[in-house]
């Protein structure tokens, strides 16, 4: 059973709106954008995934905690969680799964990150998506509403902030960690074989990323956001990918001005941030969605295959898709619900990006392909094209990983 004993907690919206219900995991006051999840599981990996830093995350799904927390599913490199606060509906009182080393509220108490329960999440997720991501604090110290909502007033837009040089390291490392858990699926385009010497720009990248490209034969040089372009190719790259990470793209400058020098001189991946900051690169724009896509069952058609994906997402901006055909991007992939830009590639350059997760298996391996697309752009030297990405899945597909 879980131990916990309850403060009284209160959440406070720039806007007025207050909640107020019960903490665990640790004590204190938190501010920062209230965003949702719409993911039935998966709250660890949400919660030690870098892309939400500055970010309280409301869980859709009313019952969270019910497996615990265990060892394994960690997602940031530091094996800490990345966000700003954590709600939810209702906290399980049970813990029950064989993996589970500790309860929820013990692993958010021991990394000193606040929590909040017994609130009503379905009208504040409704709020948010009629309003809009707004800027909230929480608090077990503050209880006076006003003083609350004027602290949340008083937080910085996530528009214009530069949350990657909080999450990036601060050095480079080597990486050459595949799948270890047992748990773990394997993948039809996994190689034991170091065919490609890769340098990934870590802007907050998740550790399941860097594993599924040591599964495709990378040979992983990770370096800080900050590198230049010179410091990158000095490593003589086949490739380069840029990972996810947080905040808006736009103020990644340092980043932008690196890639902007590498275009044309060696394939490039992207992923989420990544996404965004070669479509930066490249001379098109991005701008902040409205609530954002966070969840597990995002659907994804491939505009040069035809077929479908359930994709995991998190990202609150978006490239605009104008800007990319003026910069001479193709979308390759696009946003069922919304039509906004999933992938995108280039006639001329050698790069390719897309803006969900295909390291997170929703589907569970829809997505996966895309991995043996950048190894066969690094060993082709030019863009991925329809052909290659319907034989990437037809390849998955063969051994039963795509239906």
């Amino acid at each position: 059973m879980q131990t916990n004993t309850p403060k009284t907690c209160k959440l406070a919206l720039a806007d007025g709106w207050v909640f107020t219900g019960h903490s665990f995991g640790a004590a204190g006051t938190t501010g920062g954008e209230v965003v949702f999840n719409t993911s039935m599981t998966g709250y660890q990996e949400i919660l030690t995934d870098p892309s939400y830093c500055g970010q309280i995350v409301t869980m859709t799904y009313p019952l969270i905690g019910n497996y615990g927390v265990n060892a394994e599913d960690v997602e940031s490199l530091n094996r800490r969680p990345q966000v700003a606060g954590f709600i939810v509906k209702e906290l399980s009182a049970r813990v029950s799964n064989f993996r589970a080393g500790q309860s929820l509220h013990e692993y958010l108490a021991a990394a000193n990150i606040m929590a909040l329960a017994g609130i009503d999440t379905r009208a504040l997720v409704r709020h948010i998506r009629v309003d809009g991501a707004i800027n909230g604090v929480m608090s077990t110290e503050i209880l006076d509403d006003d003083e609350l909502v004027a602290r949340a007033v008083a937080l910085p837009s996530m528009a214009g902030q530069d949350l990657v040089k909080v999450v990036m390291p601060q050095a480079g490392y080597r990486w050459n960690e595949p799948f270890t858990s047992k748990f773990a699926q394997r993948l039809g385009g996994r190689t034991d074989q170091r065919a490609f010497r890769v340098t990934a720009i870590d802007c907050g990248a998740k550790t399941n990323i860097l594993r599924n490209l040591v599964e495709r034969g990378c040979e992983l040089a990770v370096v800080p956001a900050r590198a230049s372009a010179a410091e990158i190719l000095a490593g003589k790259p086949d490739g380069v990918f840029i990972s996810n990470g947080p905040g808006d793209p736009a103020a990644v400058t340092y980043t932008v001005a690196a890639l902007k020098e590498l275009l044309g001189k060696v394939p490039m991946f992207g992923i989420c941030l990544g996404h965004q900051l070669l479509a930066l690169a490249m001379g098109a724009t991005t701008y902040k969605l409205k609530f954002g896509h966070r969840g597990g069952n995002q659907p994804v058609r491939n505009e040069a295959t035809g077929k479908v994906e359930i994709t995991s997402q998190n990202h609150g901006f978006a490239v605009d898709a104008d800007s990319l055909a003026k910069a001479g991007g193709k979308m390759t992939h696009v946003n069922l619900n919304d039509h906004t830009v999933e992938g995108f590639t280039h006639p001329d350059l050698p790069i390719f990006s897309v803006q969900y997760h295909p390291e997170a298996s929703p589907g569970p391996h829809d997505a996966t392909y895309l991995f043996d697309c950048f190894a066969d752009m690094m060993r082709t030297g030019r863009a991925t094209t329809a052909q290659d990405m319907h034989a990437a899945q037809q390849r998955l597909a063969s051994v039963g990983k795509v239906q």
